[in-house]
Order: C-alpha cells, then structure tokens, then sequence
C-alpha cells in the first residue's frame, strides 16, 4: 500500500508569527498587532472592513455588546480593539476619519457586525447648491496612497467670468459647457503668471462638471509621478465616481518642474507618465482628464505637452487690463496702468497698500487665487 500523502498543514502553522515590540512602537501599534491575532490563528478566518471620511461627532463605532479590550491614543491617530460573541473589532481613526475592520468566524458574521458598528455614524453635511464634492489624494505615512473628500464652495461661472481678461473668459466660456461628447484630448492646461485666478477658474470646473466628472486634487504632484505604485493607485483603482462611469479630472497645482522644456532631464520619468496617462496605454479605457496648472511661460512648456491633439484646452490665464480692472473695482485708484492681477484687486478692495503694478510683475507677486 502506498504512503498516504501529507495533509498540508494550515498557514499560520507554515508560518510562524512573532510579535517584537521595541522604543520606536506605540500603544497604537501593539493594539493593532493583537487585533490580527485571531485572524492569523485561523479561529476567525474572515474580515471585513471601510473607511469613514467624516465621523459623526459622538459616534463610538462599537456595535451594541461590545467589549472593549485595549484602547490608545497617540498624538495622530487613536485605536481601539472591542470583542463579542465570534467577533473582534479594531478602530483606528485619525482627526475626522477612521478606519473599521472585523474579523469574525463567519463571513455573515463580520459583514453584520461591521454594518452595526458603523451604521449611521458617516457625517454627511446637508448639501447645498454652491458647494461641489472634491477629492484628495495624498501619500500617508502609515497608510499609504489615501484619497479623502470635502465639500468645497464654488461660484458659477456667470458669477466669477467677471474675474478673467476677455480673452481667457471666453475660452473658459467653451470649456464650462464641455461634455464627455465633447472630449477629444486628455491634458487641461492652465498656465500663467500667480495670483490671475487659476485655482478659482478649477473650482468652478467643478461646479460645471459635477453631473458627469468627479474632480480629484492630487496634493503631492511630485510624487506622483515617481512613485509607480501611487500611479497606478490613482489610474487605475477604481473609487465611488469611476465605478459608476464617470469621468474624473486629477488636479496637479503648480506643476513647473514636471512640465518645463527641460523636464526630461530634471524630473526624470515623472513626464513620460504624465503623457502616458493622458493619451498612452496607461490611460487607454480609462475616463481620466488630468489637469495642471503652471505659472510658465507657453514658450517654457516642454513640446510633448502641447502638441496638437493631447490638450482639450490650453488657457493662457493674465491679469486683467486696466479697463476690465477699473471696472471690476469700482474705481481707478490703485489700479496700475497695466492693468491688475485678480490677487491684486482683492488686495485693493480689502484696502491693502498694494503698489501699481507697472512694466512688470515678479513671479511671488499677489496670491494663488
């Protein structure tokens, strides 16, 4: 008779797991190792877990029954391990937000158990027509690539025309009446001098385009593009607004190194992924517009980026003229006779002493509005 074949033995007798704790860990830490205990044994093989943006203020996150069993705080971040009949518990939250996970011997278990710990505890502002849902990306230290949201104010667009130079108000009029139909390259690009209304100009981008595309900022840039997995976190992963179809535009603010004419040499790869998401294989099927603003000039601009064809638009945004400046005001006092910055005029209104603007103006002048 034949040997019997070996039973394979269970995973976390393959692996043996150890627990080292030293100076450099916190009361946080070691709450989170024991949370993985019985996971790791097997005696609950199943979890569950979300992320909470905004947590009601109150909200405890414990299902009724609940037994706490640790419970620390760090100077960041808080956790806290609960456990009940075939269940344990861990909350970790961080300024209004908070991470959930159960593990539990079944998974009916523990997707129960989650719904009861969480249920009604997501803060969720009553909206209202000024304001627009906006996304943000950054890299967490201890959590990794990590988008969060907030609802932010922005004016229409008949409202804030006012604050752009004819030229720039009228390409921003085609722009604001942009549809998916409509779109035929990948790259918006905003470029000009600081304090001419950028940023203000992409707020209400959002508003616009809140039916059909989701707007994400990216609050590292830099990194971004250097850093593959984050990339392909952002491109690729699929959030609450792709999921569904949508388009979303990635907001890269102040981008000068990636984009300069000599940026092959300084930045590396970082553009050739740029592009490559815009209209290469990593963008391909994907509803991603990438949108940046720089304070370059267009003739500083690396010829990759506006080429025909890869930029659905391409805005020169510049102060306004006098004219445009006097009226907007309300008066001539102050207003230089080439005209104004947008950060300059709100400077004037709020009665600040801020010199005429004369033959030129230096690139830290006025503020990124």
């Amino acid at each position: 008779m034949g040997a019997m074949p070996d039973t394979p033995a269970e995973p976390h007798r393959v692996l043996p797991i150890r627990l080292t704790v030293d100076d450099s860990d916190s009361p946080s830490d070691v709450v989170d190792a024991l949370f993985l205990g019985r996971f790791a044994t097997g005696e609950q093989p199943h979890a569950h877990s979300t992320t909470l943006d905004r947590v009601k203020p109150g909200a405890t996150l414990l299902p009724a029954g609940a037994k706490v069993l640790r419970a620390a705080k760090d100077d960041d971040r808080s956790a806290l391990l609960a456990e009940g009949e075939g269940w344990t518990l861990l909350v970790s939250r961080w300024n209004r937000g908070a991470d959930v996970t159960v593990t539990a011997t079944g998974p009916e278990l523990a997707e129960r158990v989650l719904k009861d710990a969480t249920d009604g505890a997501k803060d969720e502002p009553e909206p209202q027509p000024e304001n627009v849902t906006m996304g943000f990306w950054y890299v967490s230290p201890r959590r990794g690539p990590h988008r969060t949201t907030r609802q932010i104010t922005a004016g229409t667009w008949d409202e804030v025309r006012p604050n752009y130079t004819a030229p720039v108000a009228e390409a921003m009029d085609r722009l604001m009446k942009v549809t998916p139909e409509d779109i035929a390259g990948r790259l918006l690009l905003l470029h000009g001098p600081p304090g001419t209304g950028k940023t203000s100009a992409l707020r209400t981008l959002a508003r616009s385009w809140r039916d059909w595309c989701q707007v994400d900022c990216v609050l590292d840039p830099e990194r971004l593009f250097n850093d593959v997995g984050y990339l392909m976190d952002i491109a690729i992963g699929e959030d609450e607004g792709t999921a569904k179809g949508r388009w979303r535009l990635l907001l890269l603010e102040d981008c000068d190194e990636l984009i300069r004419g000599e940026a092959k040499h300084t930045a590396g790869q970082a553009l050739s992924r740029l592009l490559n998401l815009t209209d290469g294989l990593l963008g391909q099927g994907r509803n991603v517009l990438v949108g940046v603003t720089t304070n370059e000039d267009l003739e500083r601009l690396h010829p990759a980026v506006v080429r025909p064809g890869r930029c659905l638009a391409r805005i020169e945004v510049g102060a306004l003229t006098r004219g445009e400046a006097v009226r907007w005001l309300g008066r001539e006092d102050g207003v230089g006779r080439d005209g104004a910055t947008l950060a300059e005029l709100y400077a004037l209104r709020r009665g600040a002493q801020t010199p005429s603007v004369p033959e030129s103006r230096t690139a830290d002048a006025g503020l990124y509005l």
